[in-house]
């Protein structure tokens, strides 16, 4: 029987998919409630072992405590490219999913969600999975069981899937902590501004619409560069950001300490998200800053919830070009396995 857990808050919480109590375990070592994937000290040094060692081997009990304190993962489908391959472009798509239940063989996870609305994967797809510990993070490679649903309480039931329980894994580096050995993530850029004007959101984003729409059906051909042909709402100067994870109604960004002094100068975002090589113009969207957390780095972790009170319909065409993205990603992969065997 699965372990209980929490239901998932609903409104801004759900859509950051980081409620406070929720990603401590992201948080430094020195945090409250934060904890180390390491034992007690040895009684005596013939059973110490080295530090490094010690964090690895004992991955297992840190994944129980991640599922005790209702944490997560972070998952995405591996690019599974080399140099000079022309899949060398694309990118990965993070998403933070709740760890609901553990056995010997599979850790059951959440269904992965794009802005409210669950991902498809298919059954057999690889994936890279992150295991979040302190200020370190374990990687690892999985790949999906199946679908299934864990009853939470008498009144709940969550949509999860099945991935296959690691033999091993390996601690990421710390300034990359998406690279290891066998697997690099390239995670989006995104650009930032404040919006001044929050009335002045809708134009922009039929505009952005237009513009994508266009570039699919090949009606533009090339690159077109950020700032041309595209009509912005009313905003203040751009910042770089790196999209860390999505799900819920919202997305985590990374801002790197000399761009993070213009987040805290309004409350809403003009957020532009690049899915090249998908589309050559970056999905424009409205979000809300919800929370941040400076790690260890000095890097601010940004969650935003992504506003579209004002037109449902860029929801959906956004939305839409999500699942496009892990789609193609998954026919990729599977043509690849297909060419191998």
């Amino acid at each position: 029987m699965p372990s209980g857990a929490r239901d998932r808050p609903g409104g801004v919480k759900a859509a950051c998919g980081r409620p406070d109590e929720q990603f401590r375990d992201s948080l430094g070592a020195d945090a409250p409630g934060a904890f180390v994937a390491t034992d007690r000290r040895p009684q005596n040094e013939a059973d110490a072992m080295p530090a490094t060692r010690s964090r690895t081997d004992n991955w297992r009990r840190s994944l129980e405590q991640i599922h005790a304190r209702n944490g997560a993962l972070e998952i995405t489908l591996p690019r599974e490219t080399g140099p000079g391959d022309e899949d060398d472009a694309w990118q990965n798509l993070v998403w933070r999913v709740r760890i609901l239940d553990l056995t010997d063989n599979e850790i059951v996870v959440e269904r992965p969600s794009a802005l409210g609305v669950p991902m498809d994967l298919h059954d057999g797809v690889k994936l890279v999975a992150v295991m979040p510990i302190g200020q370190n993070r374990w990687m690892f490679h999985t790949q999906m069981l199946g679908a299934t649903t864990t009853t939470i309480n008498h009144r709940q039931s969550v949509e999860g899937i099945r991935l296959r329980m690691p033999r091993t894994v390996e601690r990421c580096q710390r300034r990359n902590f998406y690279r290891m050995s066998t697997a690099g993530l390239v995670v989006p850029n995104a650009t930032c501004r404040p919006l001044l004007d929050i009335a002045s959101a809708p134009a922009a984003e039929h505009a952005n619409r237009t513009r994508i729409q266009m570039l699919l059906e090949g009606q533009l051909a090339g690159v077109i560069h950020e700032d041309e042909h595209t009509m912005l709402p009313e905003v203040g100067p751009p910042f770089p950001a790196k999209l860390i994870n999505i799900g819920g109604g919202g997305a985590g960004l990374l801002v790197e300490p000399e761009d993070a002094k213009g987040l805290h100068s309004h409350p809403h975002f003009w957020v532009q998200i690049d899915l090249s090589p998908m589309v050559s113009a970056p999905i424009g969207l409205v979000g809300r800053l919800a929370h941040t957390h400076i790690d260890s780095q000095q890097r601010v972790y940004a969650g935003f919830a992504f506003e579209f009170n004002h037109d449902q319909t860029h929801r959906k065409f956004v939305i839409d070009l999500l699942c496009k993205y892990v789609n193609d990603l998954q026919r990729r992969q599977l043509h690849r396995e297909s060419e191998r065997a």
